[in-house]
C-alpha cells in the first residue's frame, strides 16, 4: 500500500531530503509522508515458515549446548543449571533471547524444568533437563 502524505501549513519544518523539503512520491504542496501502518504492509515475518524453522534450528542448538555443558543423572539423563547457561559465553553469542529458546523447547517437551518463567540470579539453579 502507498504512503501517506499530509499538507503542511506554510512555515511548518518540512521532511525529506534532497533539499526540497519534499519527499519523492509526494503530490505539490506536500511536505510529509508516512509509511503505511504495520497492518497494511503485510506480515512482518517472511511467507512459507521461516520463523518455524529459525525456532527448529534454535532448539537444535540449543540441545547441542545442554549436552555440552550438563551433566548425566544416574538415569542417563542429560541436565544443566539455568545459571550455568546464561552464564556461558558461546550461549550468550548464540542465543538472541535464550528464555524464549528454552519456553519453545518445553512447549515441545524437548526439555522440562519447573516453573514457566526463568530469570537470571532468581533461577541459576534451578535444572533443565533434556527429555
Amino acid at each position: 500500500s502507498a504512503s501517506q502524505c499530509f499538507p503542511v501549513l506554510p512555515g511548518a519544518p518540512r521532511a525529506g531530503g534532497g533539499g526540497t523539503g519534499i519527499p519523492s512520491g509526494c503530490g505539490k504542496g506536500t511536505a510529509l509522508c508516512l509509511p503505511p501502518p504495520r497492518s497494511c504492509r503485510g506480515p512482518a515475518v517472511p511467507a512459507g515458515g521461516q520463523t518455524t524453522m529459525n525456532v527448529e534450528h534454535e532448539i537444535s542448538l540449543l540441545v547441542e549446548e545442554i549436552r555440552r555443558l550438563g551433566t548425566k543423572n544416574a538415569d542417563g539423563q542429560v541436565s544443566v543449571k539455568f545459571g550455568v547457561l546464561f552464564a556461558d559465553e558461546k550461549c550468550a553469542n548464540l542465543f538472541e533471547a535464550l528464555v524464549g529458546t528454552l519456553k519453545a523447547a518445553k512447549r515441545r517437551k524437548i526439555i522440562t524444568y519447573q516453573g514457566e518463567l526463568l530469570l537470571q540470579g532468581v533461577h541459576d539453579n534451578v535444572d533443565i533437563m533434556l527429555l
